[in-house]
């Protein structure tokens, strides 16, 4: 191992059949977010005690695409959107393993990976990517009072500056969640208008 350089994290599906890894473990941003969509994507995969904490958060690890890669199993990989302009929310189809967020450009440039595919929560995740720094969206937080929101101005100063030198350098276009010409590699299935209400109050009635 050449000095300096931190080794790749697993990453993979519960059942195994989706196999990766992220690299450049030390450039991420470690974060909990509480928002309600983050909360429907878990209600719409199923599986809420594995994907959510016991207030809705989803424990996140924030990072530039062209440090995930995946090594089997790409088949395996779909993606929802819940509104037609929503984020794209990837997860293996093998298992609904949630793998991660993106948007639906490759330009915007980065990917939130949730935590189920990265064995680990809190302080064990912590030793790979550095303690979680910011706790966002807490509006949305299940119980009172809510949590404390912390370090939403320095994820936006990470989530600018990692756009800005992915276009720079153009590595926004080494991403595995998009093809060479820059489409999503799997078709969004994007949710009907009644779809989504059904699972937003799935989500306030939890």
């Amino acid at each position: 191992m050449a000095e300096g350089r931190v080794m790749p994290h697993s990453l993979q599906c519960g059942c195994g059949k989706l196999k990766g890894a992220v690299e450049h473990t030390e450039r991420a941003n470690h974060a909990v977010c509480y928002c309600r969509d983050c909360q429907a994507f878990a209600h719409f995969l199923g599986g809420l005690d594995q994907i959510l904490d016991e207030r809705g958060g989803s424990e996140v690890v924030q990072i530039s695409p062209r440090y995930v890669r995946f090594s089997e199993g790409e088949e395996n990989l779909a993606c929802v959107r819940l509104t037609p302009a929503g984020l794209v929310r990837w997860y293996a189809s093998c298992c609904n393993t949630p793998i991660g967020n993106t948007m639906a450009t490759p330009e915007m440039s980065f990917v939130g990976l949730l935590h189920s595919c990265l064995d680990g929560l809190g302080s064990s995740l912590g030793e790979v990517f550095g303690p979680i720094r910011c706790w966002g969206n807490v509006a949305g937080a299940k119980g009172m009072p809510k949590p404390r929101q912390v370090g939403v101005p320095r994820a936006i100063l990470w989530l600018l500056s990692t756009l800005i030198v992915a276009r720079l350098d153009g590595s926004y276009k080494r991403t595995p969640f998009f093809d060479e010409a820059g489409s999503l590699i799997a078709t969004p299935r994007v949710l009907s208008a009644n779809e989504h209400r059904a699972l937003m109050e799935s989500v306030d009635t939890a």
